[in-house]
């Protein structure tokens, strides 16, 4: 039997077998002016195929640039338009640099502690008591996010110092807010859904 695995490979696989035929055959053409007509052939076909695109700004443009990936770049007519560069289309995208930095509480992140070490070199007393109170109530719901359970604020006060080098002093008044359990079941039903799919992809 002829497999599709075993036939020759669609550049552009949304159109078919059918047209990239047509392509090959455009291509095959000796004779310029005969090529350059069927390939305004093709690109009537490519339109017919997707109508409810013709109001895509550049829309023509777009079909000209698939029929020329479609050959490979190698179909010799007079292009209405200027091409898709090759070398752009197929350009592999700049490493992106990753942070190399290593976090100490993961389940905060990097954030959490830029966030601390703000507080830490602020002067302002009074600023620095409501930045503390943020950042604790803030890292008091990530916990508990994590955790899927309630915390002690004391839990989180000495993380506080932790991450700061003790150069953070938790005010004696500070109570934190209280994270509802219906936050808390939120999460914890939101991570057996996951669980579920992640076993059926699996089967």
């Amino acid at each position: 039997m002829d497999y599709n695995t075993q036939r020759e490979k669609l550049n552009i696989p949304d159109y078919g077998r059918n047209v990239q035929k047509m392509v090959n055959y455009c291509a095959s053409i000796r004779d310029r002016e005969k090529r350059t007509q069927v390939a305004h052939a093709i690109i009537n076909i490519l339109g017919n195929m997707n109508p409810h695109l013709r109001d895509v700004p550049d829309y023509k443009h777009k079909l000209w640039d698939h029929l020329a990936i479609m050959s490979q770049f190698s179909l010799d007519i007079d292009w209405p338009y200027k091409i898709v560069n090759k070398q752009i289309l197929y350009a592999k995208p700049d490493n992106v640099p990753y942070s190399l930095e290593k976090v100490q509480f993961r389940h905060y992140g990097k954030y959490v502690e830029l966030f601390i070490k703000r507080i830490t070199e602020t002067k302002d007393e009074k600023e620095r008591e409501v930045l503390i109170e943020i950042i604790a109530n803030y890292m008091k719901l990530l916990y508990v996010t994590w955790k899927k359970e309630q915390v002690a604020d004391d839990i989180i006060f000495k993380e506080i110092k932790e991450i700061s080098k003790g150069k953070i002093q938790i005010p004696e008044s500070l109570k934190l807010n209280d994270i509802k359990d219906s936050v808390i079941n939120q999460q914890s039903n939101k991570s057996k859904l996951k669980k579920q799919k992640n076993k059926k992809s699996n089967r």
